[in-house]
């Protein structure tokens, strides 16, 4: 006689960006074990495939590209799955800034983290009086790279993400959409940028929106009270 299936509960939450309902499911060990191999052979290219592979099969709701995410809302969807499949509470070791030395384990509910969103930020980026330059956010690939990729970053990587984030450049007479664009031509409209223009862009990732957390906690050999803010994925399973 063959043993019985066993149920697998299923859970709802919202993305972020555009407040849509999706449906999904825990981690399964067979999961698990494909992440723990991905991760174990250090190869950016498997790792990529069984991160792709275990968020789809979680997600349930039919017509989910993930692809087609945000970082943000995979970074969520992430944390609400991986929650559902190792408990609400995870335990973290946190340093305390008044000595920037001690840590503290403190527990955290999954539940209550949320992505929050900086008041100063846009997607549009004002480059002088006439053209605007809008950006889209990073997705899929980037998700992997910040969080499973053993890839070291420098400026040639820096300079690839932000030309996969340009949207269109547009004024009010003429559009310019980077679809239209190849990189070449993205790679050489932003070496023309002057420096302040630049850090524009490099506020707009700095401000987009992250999963983000303040914790408290007191410092057991100054006696000093800390108020911490944990963000991205990395903060809470890293």
């Amino acid at each position: 006689m063959p043993l019985p299936k066993i149920s697998t509960p299923t859970y709802e939450l919202e993305l972020p960006s555009t407040g849509k309902k999706i449906k999904y499911r825990p981690f399964l060990v067979r999961e698990e074990k494909i992440l723990i191999i991905a991760m174990e052979s250090e190869d950016d290219k498997q790792i990529t495939g069984a991160v792709k592979e275990v968020i789809s099969n979680c997600i349930l709701t039919r017509g989910v590209k993930i692809e087609q995410l945000s970082t943000f809302d995979i970074e969520y969807l992430f944390l609400n799955i991986r929650g559902k499949s190792v408990g609400e509470e995870v335990e973290v070791l946190v340093t305390c800034p008044d000595d920037g030395t001690t840590q503290v384990p403190t527990s955290i509910n999954l539940d209550e983290i949320k992505v929050q969103t900086a008041k100063n930020h846009s997607r549009d980026i004002k480059l002088d009086n006439d053209l605007i330059l809008r950006m889209k956010y990073p997705s899929m690939e980037e998700f992997i790279k910040n969080n499973f990729s053993v890839e070291e970053i420098n400026l040639e990587n820096t300079f690839d993400l932000i030309s996969s984030c340009i949207e269109q450049v547009y004024s009010e007479e003429e559009s310019w959409s980077a679809s239209d664009c190849t990189k070449k031509e993205l790679r050489e409209f932003l070496e023309q940028l002057s420096s302040k223009q630049f850090k524009e862009i490099e506020t707009f990732f700095e401000t987009m929106p992250k999963l983000s957390h303040v914790v408290k906690v007191k410092n057991p050999n100054t006696g000093v009270e800390n108020e911490i803010v944990l963000e991205g994925l990395n903060a809470f399973f890293g």
